[in-house]
């Protein structure tokens, strides 16, 4: 089968039109749309419906796509791999990991790396699901949990725990708890016990709940819970790494807190050898040594 005509159909496929797809490929409408008639004849079948608002696959055309697919991520995992062989470290590093930790602890941190490294260009997706790293829909992730995926390498970065925070004005205004039962009296500000998260985090909100706290303020990720925390909207449940950047922020309930989140930084084994991913890999590390020393001479463990 002609991969040209292949690469052309993805790509129809991809932006559901003949005119975008022929952009992105720099060809006519009309060099597309004869290769796509092409491959139809050359397959005895149809692969579009054609609609006044675009093109959609047929099932025969969902087939071909879900091979095409699998056939460019193995391209793309080739040629980075090819790409890696050289000295330099450059080209583009997806990496995936939660909201909370991405936004709060690992994007302000990235300048250094970017100074090191000024042609590695990093496509970070934030994001609570876990993305199949074999199948390449990233090419590294740090989870708040062990990988089960097999063909991975993973290297255990550190521990988090989830902890109480407000901020001195909230503070100031309505008091500090001094016990649990205390929370009764305060805004909780925290995710919803029934949206995506670390289990620990969910079984200390459930357990602030049954305290009967009544005013609650619920958001689906740790950087909105933090920034209604700082906005002195009451008090919130945060992972304990955004001591170090927010340093203003205050812990309340010293004594409670919810069991240890391990965070694990993973790659696939093709990508062992890979100067971006190592490139990262100890930036990520050297990091998190340095957060470590911080939070040591803050006390904040």
């Amino acid at each position: 089968m002609d991969w040209d005509k292949l690469r052309i159909f993805h790509a129809v496929a991809d932006a559901g039109s003949l005119t975008h797809a022929g952009d992105t490929l720099h060809l006519s409408q009309s060099a597309v749309s004869r290769q796509i008639r092409s491959l139809e004849e050359s397959l005895n079948t149809t692969l579009f419906h054609r609609h006044a608002r675009g093109l959609i696959l047929t099932e025969q055309g969902e087939l071909l796509f879900d091979a095409t697919q699998s056939m460019l991520k193995r391209i793309d995992a080739a040629t980075a791999r090819i790409r890696d062989s050289e000295e330099e470290v450059f080209g583009k590093l997806r990496v995936t990991t939660t909201a909370g930790f991405g936004a709060l602890w690992l994007a302000p941190r990235l300048a250094k790396l970017y100074e090191s490294y000024p042609d590695l260009n990093i496509d970070l997706m934030l994001e609570e699901r876990v993305l199949d790293l074999p199948m390449r829909e990233a090419d590294v992730a740090i989870r708040m949990k062990e990988p089960s995926q097999a063909d991975l390498v993973r290297k255990r970065l550190m521990s988090i725990r989830m902890r109480l925070y407000a901020s001195p004005e909230y503070l100031a205004a309505h008091g500090e708890p001094k016990t649990i039962e205390d929370m009764a009296k305060h805004r909780l500000i925290c995710q919803n016990p029934s949206s995506a998260q670390v289990s620990a985090g969910m079984l200390l909100i459930q357990e602030l709940l049954t305290h009967d706290v009544e005013q609650t303020l619920t958001v689906n990720n740790y950087f909105g819970v933090l920034q209604a925390v700082i906005s002195n909207l009451g008090i919130g449940v945060l992972p304990d790494y955004i001591i170090e950047d927010f340093p203003t922020v205050v812990r309340v309930l010293p004594d409670i807190e919810s069991g240890e989140v391990p965070v694990f930084l993973a790659y696939p084994e093709e990508l062992r050898q890979s100067k971006r991913v190592a490139a990262f890999r100890d930036f990520v590390q050297e990091e998190i040594m340095a957060h470590r020393r911080s939070r040591k001479a803050m006390g904040a463990d």
